[in-house]
């Protein structure tokens, strides 16, 4: 099924109308000449981010923050 695209103008006239429509789960199509060039939906319609996805599978060296040898930091253009 095609989707209409919303004039902009329109969309900045009507806009309170046009985020209850995506409260309600409709996708409103925003844009310009006919082509869509923003996505108006509901918040929880987007992905939710998981925090702590990687723990317990990481390690991080108890050296982590120790200084570079003096080899490296040369390399890198330091002077020692």
């Amino acid at each position: 099924m095609a989707q209409t695209v919303i004039p902009i103008h329109q969309a900045k006239t009507t806009l309170s109308q046009l985020v209850k429509r995506a409260a309600g789960g409709e996708t409103i199509l925003i844009g310009s000449y006919g082509r869509a060039e923003a996505v108006l939906l509901a918040a929880n319609a987007l992905p939710q981010k998981r925090l702590g996805l990687l723990e317990g599978k990481l390690t991080i060296p108890d050296d982590f923050d120790a200084p570079l040898p003096s080899e490296m930091l040369t390399t890198f253009g330091y002077e020692t």
